[in-house]
């Protein structure tokens, strides 16, 4: 019997590990899954230039059907199924991972130095939204400045040529940045969704979830063999696995949208002019 096939947009593969852990070790196949990457890491970073979000590669694949899911940050999620995304938020990835403020500069010690300070940010992702989270209570939203610049390679770039003052990376550029001289201005841990089209029934659903969750344990049994040379893998040779800190990532089991979680962040978004605050807990996630 074929097993359905299941493709995944690319995203980091920080936030991808679960997937390509259950793809390596077989976790998706013991569950009756036949389970892909529908594109390459670095034909991803190519398109994160655009502050077009659904002309990126991932959100671009779900709409064309080329993908059937990708995973993105939780109010990411929000915002993409509010721009007319086919997908529900499956669950809560597994994946809880912080993005620091990092800089080279000795002026910039702590969140209010950043007081109309840009601060270098992929848009619209984790990387923005974190960074507003962490410096609204600081400085105040009048003056918070984000540019855009796009993937985390080029991130790195910037506050590794010292083009810019502040930049917000995850890992493992967190690791790399410290590693080089550069000093942590804040830092947020936070988490993602799952997203999953439509076209899935909910048994493949929860089959994907559980595999994910065989996968998480398979990590957290051996992290630096099996998820660090998958995570170090997008600095580019840069960094090897035994530099990895442990201290800015980890991996649970996925967990369900519950609506208490999503009311704080939907309303978050609304605050910030991000949504219109509009729909109800069931139009975002996938209740069976």
């Amino acid at each position: 019997m074929t097993m359905p096939v299941v493709k995944i947009a690319p995203n980091n593969p920080l936030f991808d590990l679960p997937v390509l852990v259950g793809i390596q070790r077989g976790t998706f196949k013991k569950v009756g899954l036949d389970v892909q990457l529908s594109g390459r890491y670095e034909d991803r970073e190519a398109t994160l230039r655009t502050r077009e979000v659904l002309s990126r590669m991932k959100e671009n694949m779900l709409d064309c059907g080329t993908a059937d899911g990708y995973s993105v940050c939780e109010w990411a999620t929000i915002d993409r199924i509010e721009r007319g995304q086919n997908a529900n938020v499956a669950a809560l990835r597994a994946c809880v991972a912080a993005q620091a403020i990092l800089s080279f500069d000795d002026a910039l010690q702590a969140p209010r130095d950043l007081k109309d300070v840009p601060v270098v940010v992929n848009e619209f992702t984790g990387s923005h939204y974190t960074t507003l989270s962490m410096l609204e209570g600081a400085i105040g939203r009048d003056h918070i400045v984000i540019e855009h610049i796009g993937a985390p390679w080029a991130r790195w770039e910037a506050l590794r040529d010292r083009t810019h003052r502040a930049v917000t990376l995850m890992e493992p550029f967190i690791s790399l940045a410290l590693r080089e001289g550069a000093h942590i201005i804040a830092a947020e841990f936070y988490r993602g969704g799952d997203m999953i089209s439509n076209n899935l029934t909910a048994e493949q659903r929860r089959s994907f979830l559980d595999a994910e969750n065989a996968a998480v344990d398979l990590i957290n049994n051996d992290f630096y063999k099996i998820a660090a040379p998958h995570i170090v893998s997008a600095a580019r040779g840069a960094i090897k696995p035994h530099d990895l800190l442990r201290a800015f990532v980890r991996y649970k089991h996925v967990d369900f949208y519950d609506p208490a979680k999503f009311g704080q962040t939907y309303e978050w978004l609304k605050s910030w002019g991000m949504t219109e605050g509009k729909n109800p807990h069931d139009a975002f996630v996938a209740l069976g």
